[in-house]
């Protein structure tokens, strides 16, 4: 008689078989569920931070440090180094 291998018979998984598969199922379940944690975590943490960030650019009735720094370059200009 000709058969399909879809219409054989499986064998039965041993009990050992069964836990190692179910082991397997276990392990891949936690590590999608930790993985999944901690995007919701980032997620949370990246949402209550927006915008909190500070910059320390100086506000419009202070000088830059650009200007200052031209200005201290044009009193020093008698004495230039020059590194080669």
């Amino acid at each position: 008689m000709v058969t399909t291998p879809i219409l054989r018979p499986t064998e039965a998984l041993s009990p050992e078989d069964g836990a190692s598969t179910a082991l397997i199922a276990v392990v891949i379940t936690v590590v999608f569920l930790i993985l999944l944690s901690v995007v919701i975590l980032i997620f949370f943490y990246l949402y209550k931070n927006k915008g909190s960030y500070v910059t320390y650019e100086p506000t419009e009735g202070e000088p830059s440090a650009v200007v200052q720094m031209e200005s201290d370059l044009v009193k020093s200009r008698e004495k230039e180094e020059y590194f080669i």
